[in-house]
């Protein structure tokens, strides 16, 4: 089974754009802390997260950077040549679903926010994680 639960911050706003058959793909790196700090210091570790339709629409509308998210996916590892004709290796998360993971008053910016420190979707939202 490739299944992965991560929460983490982004570290910039998403990079959307579209395929060439009109999915949209949403693409951003998300700052996971470890458990065991390095003298004193938080580590943490920089994912490639990357999602489509839905999902992407989904990430464009509603994420921004520093937002803390919960998210789950999978875990997907490829090959490719560069120019030098060196092999790469790339690990990326795709992602089946977004979670808010803490308020806006603890978050970052957002002006679609409630009294109570919680982003409004309209419910005629279809959310991609429902």
């Amino acid at each position: 089974m490739n299944k992965i639960i991560l929460s983490g911050r982004l570290t910039k706003d998403p990079e959307v754009t579209t395929s060439q058959g009109g999915t949209r793909i949403a693409r951003y790196t998300l700052a996971v802390p470890r458990a065991v700090k390095k003298e004193g210091e938080q580590d943490a570790d920089f994912l490639n997260c990357i999602c489509f339709g839905k999902c992407a629409e989904f990430v464009e509308k509603y994420l921004r950077k520093g937002m803390k998210v919960m998210i789950s996916g999978r875990i997907q590892s490829s090959t490719y040549k560069n120019k030098d004709n060196k092999t790469c290796y790339s690990v990326n998360v795709v992602v089946a679903e977004h979670e808010f993971a803490e308020s806006k008053k603890s978050g970052a910016n957002n002006e679609n926010v409630d009294q109570d420190g919680f982003m409004n979707i309209p419910e005629d939202q279809e959310l991609p994680f429902s």
